[in-house]
């Protein structure tokens, strides 16, 4: 608005004639109200213009060899960050009470859904009945050596593991990736390339981020970790999910 202003030329005779001041609080006023009316005008037409990260985005053509990943938390947070599936907003999960965090950026992979695909090839590999799937998108961590501050963005990855993950009976596999073109992990192509120290830092997480210090001797747990996979599973992991998700666009 004050760029605005700068633009109007007053000749010295005209600047005698008029109060300044005034002139500039109308025009203030003035500019501010259309301004307010565009921006809403807009938005009522146009209201859904920023992608819902679930539904709105992609899988990826090259998928399941490459996929795209919305990041929901970050090695740093301390709180448990997740998509909001109504409105496609981050939300407050919950504190993490412990020291726990995420060693790597975790999110999910749009437009997948972990169903009865997924739940079948889970019961399939671990032996198990009467399973389903957790009815979310398919979680995946990413690998790489350079540090996000805050979580809220798209990213390309490419899957080369997995962990088998059992949640109360439910399947909820955590794909294993590598940011695209990342230096440090970029070249790695299956998850006999990681450090077993990471996967096992990676488990550590999963198993143990809900659990209260009394939890820890609990020999009822719920959380398990199965297997840990390869790429070539981790691409079927991702086309069952991909599948479930077309499954439920039809119901």
């Amino acid at each position: 608005m004050f760029l605005l202003l700068n633009t109007i030329h007053l000749c010295p005779q005209c600047l005698k004639q008029i109060k300044v001041s005034g002139l500039i609080t109308e025009l203030l006023v003035t500019f501010e109200v259309k301004f307010i009316h565009i921006f809403f005008n807009i938005m009522r037409i146009f209201p859904q213009q920023i992608a819902h990260p679930w539904h709105g985005i992609s899988a990826g053509s090259k998928a399941p060899a490459q996929v795209s990943v919305y990041i929901e938390i970050v090695p740093n947070d301390t709180v448990k960050y997740e998509l909001d599936k109504e409105s496609g907003l981050l939300k407050v999960d919950r504190p993490q009470k412990y020291s726990n965090v995420c060693p790597t950026p975790y999110g999910f992979i749009p437009r997948t859904y972990c169903g009865d695909t997924v739940a079948d090839f889970c019961m399939k590999q671990a032996s198990r009945q009467a399973m389903k799937g957790d009815g979310d998108p398919l979680d995946i961590c990413i690998l790489t050596e350079k540090i996000f501050p805050h979580g809220n963005i798209l990213l390309q990855a490419i899957p080369i593991g997995g962990l088998r993950m059992i949640d109360d009976n439910e399947a909820d596999d955590k794909i294993i990736a590598v940011l695209k073109d990342d230096i440090s992990y970029g070249k790695f192509n299956d998850i006999t390339d990681v450090p077993p120290r990471l996967i096992e830092r990676l488990k550590h997480y999963f198993l143990t981020y809900k659990l209260k210090p009394t939890d820890i001797e609990n020999s009822n747990r719920q959380v398990e970790i199965t297997h840990v996979y390869s790429r070539e599973e981790a691409n079927k992991v991702i086309e069952a999910s991909l599948f479930d998700y077309q499954q439920l666009l039809e119901m």
